[in-house]
């Protein structure tokens, strides 16, 4: 099959190209640095010609509010769009555990949602993978906090086990609704943090702590029933990530 990763070049984008690669697959990596840009609708076409199946990991590149929402609803609209067009069978999102379980959203998710909207309406068959907070982002969520996290309970996932479960969703049939991925082990965000962050920053447990607004409530950050589970534990992760730090 021929499979285009929106967003290719990243972090999930380029594992994701690689795994797709070892099963026999031409995986396409799509990205600006390529190209393609879902935002201008610039390459799209080109890359799209005979995909059967399109997977966007694609990350925005900004924390601003309304450019994130019109980088991801209005990115998205533009890449339907020429899906329709290349006749593509499958569209793959990747997004967000738990975003859907507040009442008030913080930017990012607000603009994951709207982009899921689009991908519900979008005339093409689709899955909505939603994946639990990576390990690779805790660090980068501490910080954002101030430091200061709760200890709501957390599953978060190795960023090479989403690729690797997003290539087996990719040549599935499209489910037209959500799967959630998570990884193996629940445990409280700010112990969790600890571990990763060492002791390179303190970290303050506040039972009343918020990421930009939106409070951490018990069922944020974790996966409901049916969710496909990873297997990589975060004391393999850690070992893995003091390895290619040597």
């Amino acid at each position: 099959m021929k499979i285009v990763v929106i967003g290719g070049t990243g972090q999930v984008g380029s594992r994701l190209v690689a795994h797709l690669g070892e099963a026999g697959h031409e995986a396409v990596a799509a990205s600006p640095s390529t190209g393609v840009d879902t935002l201008t609708g610039e390459g799209l076409d080109a890359a799209l010609a005979g995909a059967q199946v399109v997977v966007d990991v694609t990350g925005s590149p900004t924390w601003e509010d309304d450019a994130i929402l019109r980088f991801f609803r209005d990115g998205s609209r533009k890449l339907l769009a020429a899906e329709a067009r290349a006749g593509v069978g499958h569209h793959v999102a990747l997004s967000i555990v738990g975003m859907d379980r507040t009442d008030t959203p913080a930017g990012y998710f607000r603009a994951k949602l709207a982009q899921e909207d689009v991908v519900r309406g979008g005339g093409i068959p689709y899955t909505i993978a939603r994946a639990t907070q990576f390990f690779e982002f805790v660090a980068q969520l501490a910080e954002i906090s101030g430091y200061v996290l709760p200890p709501a309970p957390m599953q978060p996932i190795a960023v090479d086990d989403v690729a690797r479960l997003l290539a087996g969703i990719a040549v599935d049939a499209p489910a037209n609704g959500i799967v959630e991925l998570a990884g193996p082990e629940r445990a409280p965000l700010d112990a969790l943090a600890r571990r990763v962050v060492g002791d390179a920053h303190e970290i303050v447990t506040d039972p009343d702590a918020t990421y930009a607004g939106t409070p951490w409530t018990d069922d944020l950050l974790v996966p409901g029933d049916g969710a496909r589970i990873a297997p990589t534990t975060l004391e393999q992760w850690l070992r893995g990530a003091a390895h290619d730090r040597a």
